[in-house]
């Protein structure tokens, strides 16, 4: 790991020069938050979703945005860019090793996701009173594992995708079918039973649930654990036997 700390600089510095990723990564989740929470029937409970409040369900699913832009677009580009332009070839010929600049690219993305999930879960509670995590090692587990089971699926399109154009362009397909299942357009409270079922075995529908069921005090769902760790499992290992260096 030498250089990890001068390369995890480097990879915020670039980050940061990227002004659409660092808006809809960092400021765009918390902005969502602020904007849903101005609707004033999002502040009312409701008893089709059990007493809650619409904002209550969309401040784990605005944190589950957090880590899908960043897994799924930020890191495989910025991954597919390097192999394409020859510098994890280059790196293999210094101390610094390839594996420690994908490691650098992952501290740099953990966080920033800290960072932009402790925005969120500020701008719920301040502006609109959303409760914070009464199960708070539940629910750092389950930000944990969702944080995995996306970044496992970005590495496997870094993995595969031929240019970065490619992996951006996957990448950003890709979020739209996961954020559905995640309850962004429909909330997984209301969903039918079939499409709840389905979204229950996706990785940020699990995580939605997980994080939902730790912010009311309990512990998550042993399912949705399962669910996250199995695609962390079968994605990191096809993403570490697909992944090419040059």
């Amino acid at each position: 790991m030498t250089g990890l700390p001068r390369l995890t600089l480097m990879e915020l510095k670039l980050f940061l020069r990227e002004p659409l990723a660092v808006f809809f990564s960092v400021l765009f989740p918390a902005l969502l938050v602020a904007i849903l929470g101005s609707v004033p029937s999002f502040r009312t409970p409701a008893r089709d979703i059990g007493g809650l409040r619409v904002i209550d369900l969309y401040v784990p699913i605005a944190i589950t945005f957090v880590l899908v832009m960043l897994a799924l677009n930020v890191a495989p580009t910025f991954l597919a860019t390097y192999r394409e332009r020859g510098v994890l070839r280059r790196l293999a010929t210094t101390p610094v090793r390839p594996l420690t600049l994908l490691a650098a690219q992952m501290v740099m993305g953990l966080g920033t996701a800290v960072f932009s999930v402790l925005l969120v879960l500020a701008v719920g509670r301040l502006a609109f009173g959303v409760g914070l995590p009464r199960q708070p090692v539940g629910f750092a587990l389950a930000l944990v594992l969702a944080a995995a089971a996306v970044f496992a699926i970005g590495l496997l399109l870094a993995a595969v995708a031929p240019s970065a154009r490619t992996a951006q362009s996957l990448g950003s397909v890709l979020i739209f079918p996961v954020m559905f299942f995640a309850g962004l357009w429909v909330p997984r409270a209301v969903m039918p039973e079939l499409l709840h079922r389905v979204s229950d075995l996706t990785p940020l529908g699990a995580g939605v649930q997980a994080l939902q069921d730790a912010t009311g005090g309990a512990w998550p769902q042993p399912l949705h654990l399962a669910v996250m760790a199995a695609y962390v499992a079968v994605f990191g290992l096809l993403a570490a036997r697909a992944f090419r260096w040059q």
